[in-house]
C-alpha cells in the first residue's frame, strides 16, 4: 500500500465515524451550540464538509486570495443534503490526494494560508485527518450536552 493509500484509508475511516455521528443529530437540534461563540451543530458539520473544498485548492497550490466556497448562501436542509452536496468535493479532494507519490508526499511543502506555516504535504495531510477528527469529538460532546444518545464509533 503506498502512503497516499494509507491516507485516503485515514480520511475514510473518519468520514464515517463523523457521518454515524452526525446521522444521530435531529433536525430539531441543528441550530444547537453550546455557548454564544460557538458553532451549532449543523455549522459544524458543514464546517467539515465544506473544508475539503479548501484542502483540495490548497494541497494543489490554488488561489486562496478572494476564496469563496460553494456553499456560500446556500441554506441548510438536513444532513443528508449536506453530504449530498458535499460529494463530489470530496471525491475530488481524495482523486488529489490519490494521485501523490510517496515522493511528493515527503517532499512538497505546502504553506496554510491561514497562518503561513509550512509543512511537508504527507504531515499536513495527516493534520486534516486530525482537524476532522477533532470536530467528530467536539460533536460527542455536543451530543451529550444534548442528551442524545451517541452512536457506537468504535466498532
Amino acid at each position: 500500500m503506498t502512503q497516499s493509500e494509507l491516507i485516503i484509508l485515514n480520511f475514510t475511516e473518519i468520514r464515517k465515524k463523523s457521518i454515524k455521528l452526525w446521522k444521530a443529530l435531529p433536525k430539531n437540534r441543528y441550530n444547537w451550540k453550546p455557548d454564544d461563540k460557538a458553532m451549532t451543530a449543523i455549522e459544524m458539520i458543514r464546517h467539515v464538509l465544506e473544508a475539503d473544498y479548501g484542502w483540495n485548492i490548497i494541497i494543489n497550490n490554488g488561489q486562496m486570495t478572494n476564496y469563496k466556497t460553494p456553499w456560500n448562501n446556500r441554506p441548510f436542509i438536513n444532513v443528508t443534503d449536506e453530504l449530498e452536496f458535499a460529494e463530489p468535493y470530496r471525491n475530488k479532494f481524495i482523486e488529489s490526494v490519490r494521485k501523490f507519490s510517496d515522493a511528493e508526499l515527503n517532499t512538497v511543502e505546502i504553506v496554510h494560508p491561514g497562518n503561513g506555516d509550512k509543512k511537508i504535504l504527507g504531515k499536513y495531510l495527516l493534520r486534516i485527518g486530525y482537524h476532522e477528527s477533532v470536530h467528530a469529538g467536539q460533536f460527542l460532546s455536543y451530543l451529550r450536552a444534548m442528551e442524545i444518545n451517541r452512536p457506537e464509533i468504535w466498532d
